[in-house]
């Protein structure tokens, strides 16, 4: 059974930096890509072996998803928050290659999903 734990969300002002975690349990060496959405929408994905990634035009530049097998842990670093990133942020994982043919960008792509952290980021 694979689990998905958040962690590192909270509260910041415009401009500032949080760092969210995603540990992963169980079958977590059938995976093919993790990913980071905020609610249902995309954010950032990386593969687990080539590590490529891919991020929605909103967030790029800003946000950086990095992974670390030996801990099976994906992570989010978000710089220079804005207001409109303020959202409950779920971790996501498919063991299925280009993510069943939906795109590694769609949430319909992604099995497994945690039970997501929460950013706040105030003007």
């Amino acid at each position: 059974q694979v689990r998905l734990v958040e962690s590192g969300g909270g509260s910041v002002y415009s401009g500032g930096s949080l760092r969210l975690s995603c540990e992963a349990s169980g079958r977590t060496s059938e995976f093919y890509a993790m990913a980071w959405f905020k609610e249902r929408e995309f954010v950032a994905t990386i593969t687990v072996k080539e590590g490529l990634t891919l991020y929605a035009d909103s967030v790029k530049g800003r946000f950086t998803i990095s992974r670390d097998n030996n801990k099976n842990t994906i992570y989010l670093q978000m710089d220079n928050l804005k207001p409109e990133d303020t959202a409950n942020y779920y971790c996501a994982a498919t063991n299925i290659y280009y993510c069943g043919g939906y795109g590694c960008n769609d949430a319909l792509g992604y099995d497994y999903w945690g039970q997501g952290t929460q950013v706040t980021v105030s003007s």
